[in-house]
């Protein structure tokens, strides 16, 4: 199963998030508002993947973080959510494995969330 932290400021989508993980089969093992308690709530809860929304990283200097974040956790799936479709190159840039538009279709979330998983969620 598929352990996931999601780490967005709007409860609303976290919420919604996790309702459609939960009916992925995929755990969520933690949330967070932002980027600094989700680094510090990361490092015991060792998810397989991380759903991030873009504009928590775009601040800061996200490949730095988001480089930093591999160091310390290699195997990490990061999926970046944005509601800026102009977004998609800078966090592919950055790191990120996968993006997902804000907005799609519940099924494309689906199916993007589950190519990022790749085989841990078979698990």
């Amino acid at each position: 199963m598929t352990r996931v932290f999601l780490v967005d400021a709007e409860i609303a989508t976290r919420s919604a998030l996790r309702l459609l993980l939960v009916d992925m089969k995929m755990q969520v093992v933690g949330e967070a508002s932002d980027w600094r308690s989700a680094m510090a709530q990361i490092q015991t809860t060792n998810p397989d993947m991380l759903v991030v929304v873009w504009e928590l990283l775009a601040g800061m200097f996200a490949r730095g973080v988001l480089a930093d974040l591999r160091v310390a956790h290699p195997n990490l799936r990061v999926v970046v959510l944005s509601s800026q479709l102009d977004a998609r190159k800078a966090a592919f840039r950055a790191g990120a494995d996968a993006f997902i538009a804000i907005g799609d279709e519940p099924d494309r979330v689906t199916e993007r969330l589950r190519a990022a998983a790749g085989d841990s969620s078979s698990s």
